[in-house]
């Protein structure tokens, strides 16, 4: 039982808030529980757990990192069907890790947080929802994630389009593409997993394209009976799977951070994929990328090319000069007719708080905070807002390795910073201003060599140009550096 020193306010609804149920909210309320802390309650915009994985249901949705390295370390999973997980298949394990750890009755759904404000006086955080209801808690912790705000472009006469047209995280399962002109815009993660699964559907697609990505082979495959029984029947050959994995993925970090001219070896590999799987020597110009690997987010697919062979396939590489009622006008003047438009042009990254006030001490509303792009130490906390912690915060995305490690790595850098408030009576942690301002510039400093500075636009990259989402190194070294809290890079306020 955890010894607590720590007093909580009267008038307090609860002792911690967490806002997201998604892999990041999940973990969070899992490991509280398994340290005997159940006064928290994790507060989730829709109506059911999964966040990027309940929202994209797009045909063709599955993971691009391998399904045994994509699950808690702490819930392994010996039943994945492939290697690399479809969409149903992760949400049905988010689902039953709630179910096992039991944390429903911990969870309002239906309801969406649209401020946070940090009351000094009372040392609480007044959190009201779209209704207007109010919640005070000693501890917000935002676990939203980057990707949960699709992003739409800003292309003259979007609006007056007639036919049906729909984000990719926002898929109408009620519209049905059969025998229409379809086209697709962007050709991003999620566009070459909808492209292969609607092409042999529709009459025509039309596929917009601004900048191609480096596309690798996947190596996916259905798992055997047999591997899924040895499993099971052995965890540690499972968690030996998972660590090769782990290590495999690692290593590709060479070329993102240490030397950028590594990725040359990936893109021979990917300009012999192109010339292996597409025909027309035209269309494979038009596919190869011209910057260097890994600027933007490295992609695979068996599928995608194979069905850009297609003839009812066209792959548009003019630029978009607006949207008329029933067509797409490229800068060319060529009037491309579509009955329906998929927008596949990614989220919200660099201002993925789009909706959400956070206000601090002395007023400080975190956009103003941030007007100079986001800022967290480790992506965690931020000086001026005591007791705000954020799990896939500033600079701990990944274009390399597993985001579930990294969720689980400030989970327990978190639970430290909880746990010692309740043993030790600290009523406030807020991180220092000159340690956030130190691991800032570092950040900046290493970010100069990666491969994510090699020129090219992405939304790796703020509107300044500056990486404010990746994590500028390997994985390893994060879980190093953020394994221990350390009370000296804090200012820690107990109870009167």
């Amino acid at each position: 039982m955890l010894e607590q020193k720590y007093i909580r306010h009267p008038q307090a609804d609860a002792l911690i808030g967490i806002m997201g149920a998604g892999f990041a909210g999940i973990c969070m309320g899992i490991r509280l529980k398994q340290a005997g802390i159940h006064d928290f309650v994790i507060v989730e915009k829709a109506g059911d757990v999964g966040g990027t994985w309940r929202d994209n249901t797009y045909p063709g949705a599955a993971c691009d990192v391998p399904s045994h390295l994509y699950c808690y370390s702490f819930e392994p999973n010996p039943d994945w069907s492939r290697s690399y997980a479809p969409q149903e298949e992760i949400q049905d394990y988010i689902r039953r890790c709630v179910d096992k750890y039991d944390l429903r009755p911990h969870i309002r759904f239906n309801t969406e947080i649209v401020s946070a404000r940090y009351n000094e006086k009372m040392a609480l955080w007044e959190v009201r929802d779209a209704t207007g209801m109010m919640a005070r808690v000693h501890i917000v912790i935002s676990a939203k994630g980057a990707l949960q705000i699709p992003s739409l472009p800003a292309i003259p006469g979007i609006d007056s389009f007639k036919g049906d047209a729909f984000h990719s995280a926002q898929w109408r399962h009620d519209v049905d593409l059969t025998g229409k002109e379809v086209a697709v815009i962007g050709t991003g993660a999620s566009a070459i997993q909808i492209v292969p699964a609607i092409a042999g559907q529709v009459k025509k697609l039309n596929l917009f394209q601004r900048t191609p990505p480096w596309v690798m082979p996947k190596m996916d495959r259905d798992y055997l009976g047999i591997e899924k029984f040895l499993f099971k029947r052995f965890p540690r050959l499972n968690r030996l799977h998972r660590n090769s994995l782990y290590w495999m993925f690692e290593s590709r970090a060479l070329g993102f951070v240490v030397d950028p001219r590594l990725m040359k070896l990936g893109e021979a590999v990917a300009r012999n994929f192109i010339r292996r799987t597409i025909d027309d020597p035209e269309l494979q110009r038009k596919v190869t990328p011209t910057y260097t690997m890994g600027c933007k987010r490295v992609l695979m697919s068996n599928e995608y090319y194979p069905a850009l062979n297609r003839s009812n396939v066209e792959l548009v590489n003019t630029g978009i000069q607006e949207i008329r009622e029933h067509a797409i006008v490229t800068t060319d003047g060529v009037e491309h007719p579509v009955d329906a438009i998929i927008y596949s042009t990614g989220f919200h990254v660099t201002d993925s708080l789009l909706g959400l006030s956070i206000t601090g001490k002395d007023g400080l509303n975190l956009a103003d905070a941030w007007q100079k792009g986001m800022e967290a130490y480790y992506g965690i906390t931020i000086n001026k807002f005591p007791n705000l912690f954020m799990l896939l915060g500033p600079n701990t995305g990944l274009g390399h390795n597993s985001i579930i490690f990294m969720i689980e790595a400030q989970v327990n850098y978190v639970m430290q910073a909880i746990t010692r408030m309740l043993k030790k009576g600290y009523q406030q942690v807020e991180v220092r201003r000159a340690i956030q301002k130190a691991f800032v510039e570092e950040m900046q400093r290493r970010s100069k060599n990666t491969v994510w500075k090699a020129g090219c636009a992405s939304w790796y990259l703020d509107e300044n140009g500056k990486n404010t989402t990746l994590w500028p190194g390997f994985t390893v070294q994060y879980w190093l550096e953020t394994r221990k809290f350390d009370e000296r890079d804090y200012r820690l306020v107990k109870t009167a």
